[in-house]
């Protein structure tokens, strides 16, 4: 009996009376594999930290994002979240922010955040027009552009793939024009292009991420510029609807066209290991674990703001065969339980100085062998 008292003792003492809540409004589809994906890794990052989260489906929906956020606000004080991690997706941001602030809820922007130039969403800087809007973490967006486009012209070039008046056609199927992250990642691909000097973009659409609307607009794209013979999409679902047109007509991917696409679900991982892909960019999935890891520390006191309030990190990866068929060996199944989120919370290891937001924690196999992830 004293032994059991003990220990009811002890579980009081060592639980804490309060966790952390956060509510992460995805903007994806709960069955979305890169949306999934960035769940999970965020869920596997709260229960290393004792972070009490909760995730929010838009299901690429404006509206539907915006009625979470509006729930969100008008709930009672005492069942209001501590903080809510946001992606300018649809460039909404600045009114989602603006609901929260009107709340008092704490708020954080990542995966996309409030964009550049033109497309950018009048917030301010963090923590001054909106006091709650406490910053962003997002990935390097012109990087993923950048570095497949950079791959997918060097092997249509070794290739030797047909060419209109010296320079090779290339087709290009980006995201939506609004959304922060699509933009950049075109702006990275043309410079690529820009670099190349013997590339022609024939033409440029937009799929609105969906496979299928890609795969009917390379529909007409392959009858409009038969000799096209490089595709360049914004994303691995976009990159595949294209692909399977190819197929159809009676196309070899990786063979006498070639395609490039971002993320790293386990059919184009494994595409690109058979080489039907050229190349993909990928582990930006990961932002969201990171901004949890942020939030966690600022919580407790240690302020991210030392290394700024608005970061943008350079955490995309350019996978080759080998690199994809490492990350299947551990991840096809999106379980990042392997992976100990408390190594890289500055509150939890106080001589810990600076965020290592690579792909070296996730993959570190890849670094033992000396694979260069950047």
């Amino acid at each position: 009996m004293s032994r059991l008292l003990l220990a009811l003792l002890l579980s009081v003492v060592l639980t804490p009376l309060w966790a952390m809540s956060v509510v992460f409004i995805n903007p994806g589809y709960a069955n979305e594999v890169y949306w999934y994906t960035a769940s999970r890794a965020m869920q596997a990052a709260a229960e290393d930290l004792g972070v009490q989260l909760r995730i929010e489906y838009a299901d690429r929906n404006y509206q539907h994002a915006m009625a979470h956020v509006r729930q969100l606000a008008t709930l009672p004080k005492a069942q209001r979240p501590d903080y809510v991690i946001l992606s300018n997706e649809f460039a909404a941001a600045g009114e989602m922010v603006a609901l929260l602030e009107q709340a008092g809820i704490r708020n954080f922007l990542a995966f996309s955040g409030k964009g550049v130039g033109a497309a950018a969403v009048d917030l301010g800087r963090p923590r001054q027009k909106y006091r709650t809007w406490l910053g962003s973490l997002e990935p390097r967006a012109a990087d993923a552009g950048y570095l497949t486009g950079q791959a997918l012209i060097a092997r249509a070039r070794a290739a030797g793939v047909p060419r209109i008046a010296g320079k090779m056609p290339l087709l290009v199927i980006g995201g939506d024009r609004s959304t922060p992250t699509s933009v950049l990642r075109l702006q990275g691909l043309y410079r690529a292009v820009r670099e190349a000097g013997d590339v022609v973009v024939a033409q440029e659409v937009m799929a609105a991420w969906s496979r299928e609307r890609a795969a009917k607009q390379a529909s007409w794209l392959y009858r409009r510029h038969p000799q096209a013979r490089m595709v360049w999409a914004g994303s691995d679902q976009m990159a595949m609807g294209a692909m399977d047109v190819w197929r159809q007509r009676g196309g070899q991917p990786g063979k006498d066209a070639f395609f490039s696409g971002i993320n790293t679900s386990p059919e184009a991982m494994q595409l690109l290991t058979d080489g039907q892909f050229t190349t993909l960019a990928g582990g930006h999935f990961i932002t969201g674990a990171w901004a949890l890891v942020m939030l966690y520390d600022y919580d407790r006191g240690r302020d991210f703001a030392s290394e700024g309030l608005e970061q943008e990190r350079p955490l995309f990866t350019r996978f080759d065969a080998a690199l994809a068929r490492r990350y299947l060996q551990r991840y096809s199944d999106a379980d990042f339980s392997s992976i100990d989120f408390t190594r890289h919370s500055k509150a939890l290891n106080p001589s810990l100085r600076r965020y290592d937001f690579s792909l070296l924690p996730l993959l570190p196999e890849a670094a033992a062998a000396g694979v260069s992830l950047k």
